[in-house]
């Protein structure tokens, strides 16, 4: 499913325009969002029975350029995880 499935979805269960579930999906997910917001802020976004969104610092490593073959440093950095809640992990895990 990618962003404008999950608009269409999103306008056919609350019986919206696709416009108004666009609006209402970049709510959400889109760079100025509230997720991307909090977590610029440092902050955690937990939705209860789906899981949570929070940063995860990288420590600086050495790798290699597959192409050349050489050694470099890549630094440290902080990224963006998402870790699914216990009741998302079951429903995913169910057998069928």
């Amino acid at each position: 499913m990618n962003k404008q499935d999950l608009v269409e979805a999103v306008a056919k269960r609350l019986g919206v325009t696709r416009a108004r579930a666009g609006e209402i999906t970049d709510l959400f997910f889109s760079q100025g969002g509230i997720i991307a917001s909090e977590l610029k802020r440092g902050g955690k976004v937990a939705v209860s029975g789906f899981g949570s969104f929070e940063l995860r610092r990288r420590a600086a490593r050495s790798g290699r350029n597959p192409r050349t073959g050489k050694t470099l440093a890549i630094r440290a950095s902080i990224v963006p995880a998402f870790r699914a809640a216990k009741a998302l992990r079951e429903i995913v895990n169910r057998k069928r």
